[in-house]
């Protein structure tokens, strides 16, 4: 079958919507949260698992799964899959390195990166050339698309260079129309009907190149969009506004490599179907556990004795420490399952909020709880926090 995707409801209060992607391993309703399956698995969860967490959608890495085929029986669940093309790679093993920077700038980090001579990455007109613990690969727009056509992911991306935020707006122009012409030969290279293969925005921190490289791919006929690059700290939502206007209302956007709590409203609100993130995942295998009430290092001695219960598993938050302090393996799991599972839930929240028009009131109350004024703030002191670590409550 064809993927098709279908806008069903719009909110009135931002370009927030509720969607429908159906694709031929299931459908996805949006806006949905992207597990990140790198090497076709979510990392310590079971095909079961990755069931019990009800993700709808993950992402593979085509870089990473270079010599493989056919990721989906791979991931060895029956759920909707996107790969990603291997050009965030060529920023990660390129300028991140050099430059010693992440796709979202910290600030009073200082510009030092002018161009593309990386000790590990060379990029040319064809291509990017890699070099990396003496192994040495090339991808092409072509041959990346060839990949992702072998590993059958249903959602694929064009092969693009991703910035540092730390290129200048010469560099990063040059750089961005060098992606247009890659993303030409991309769709040109496509041959299968049953993948979505999506553009991907370039621009960087530059409001006027985002706004360009959104209009140059809208007006071609890609089956969605992603959002790429990198950012200046708290610069996404302004970034978002200056791309989503110029994009095809009814073509799914999907935000490439953002997914923290406050990221996902901001991306919703501007218009985001998809976003995709390594944090569910990565803070549960070093022990940081995301509840209702904010983020939770189970390893500290003030858990010991916690029965607030984790998702999907129904452990406890004390069992759990007990389990990580010992380093036994199973406490990645068990974190693994209830961060994907309440990453998931928050979003199948904010659908249902969107649907009954209660979303203004929910995000409100959520961030709230999730995020309280700090001790000493007038807000702090009229608001009481219980924390209800050892009475046995939900941790959700």
């Amino acid at each position: 079958m064809r993927p098709r995707f279908t806008v069903t409801t719009k909110h009135r209060g931002s370009r927030a919507r509720l969607g429908v992607l159906r694709t031929p391993h299931g459908t996805v309703r949006t806006p949905a949260y992207v597990i990140v399956a790198t090497h076709a698995e979510v990392r310590t969860l079971t095909p079961a698992d990755i069931k019990k967490t009800k993700t709808q959608l993950v992402i593979a890495n085509t870089y990473h799964l270079w010599e493989q085929r056919d990721a989906h029986r791979m991931l060895g669940a029956r759920i909707p899959m996107m790969t990603d093309s291997g050009g965030f790679q060529v920023f990660s093993l390129g300028a991140a390195k050099d430059h010693r920077v992440g796709k979202v700038l910290k600030r009073g980090h200082r510009t030092t990166g002018t161009g593309s001579d990386y000790s590990t990455v060379a990029i040319t007109e064809d291509g990017a050339h890699f070099s990396v613990a003496g192994k040495r690969r090339s991808i092409t727009p072509e041959s990346s698309i060839a990949t992702q056509e072998r590993l059958g992911a249903d959602i694929i991306f064009v092969f693009d260079e991703c910035t540092s935020p730390l290129h200048p707006m010469r560099y990063t122009k040059n750089s961005m129309d060098r992606t247009h012409r890659w993303a030409l030969r991309s769709l040109k290279a496509h041959t299968r009907t049953d993948q979505l293969l999506y553009g991907i925005v370039q621009g960087g921190r530059f409001k006027r190149l985002r706004a360009a490289s959104a209009k140059t791919l809208a007006a071609l006929p890609f089956g969605g969009y992603g959002i790429g690059g990198s950012f200046g700290k708290d610069e996404m939502t302004e970034t978002l506004a200056s791309v989503i206007p110029h994009l095809p209302d009814d073509k799914p956007r999907h935000l490439l490599g953002i997914g923290s709590v406050s990221d996902i409203f901001a991306a919703v609100e501007a218009g985001v179907d998809t976003m995709d993130c390594v944090i569910p995942t990565r803070e549960a295998r070093h022990a940081r556990i995301y509840t209702d009430d904010g983020i939770v290092d189970v390893r500290k001695m003030a858990f010991a004795d916690d029965r607030r219960r984790l998702l999907v598993s129904r452990a406890s938050i004390g069992r759990l420490h007990r389990l990580f302090r010992a380093r036994d393996q199973r406490a990645g799991r068990l974190a693994t399952l209830h961060n994907v599972r309440w990453f998931n839930l928050t979003l199948e929240r904010i659908r249902a909020a969107l649907a009954d028009g209660s979303y203004g009131t929910f995000k409100r109350s959520f961030l709230t709880r999730f995020s309280p004024p700090r001790r000493g703030s007038s807000s702090a002191r009229r608001r009481t926090h219980t924390h209800t670590g050892s009475r046995g409550s939900r941790a959700y």
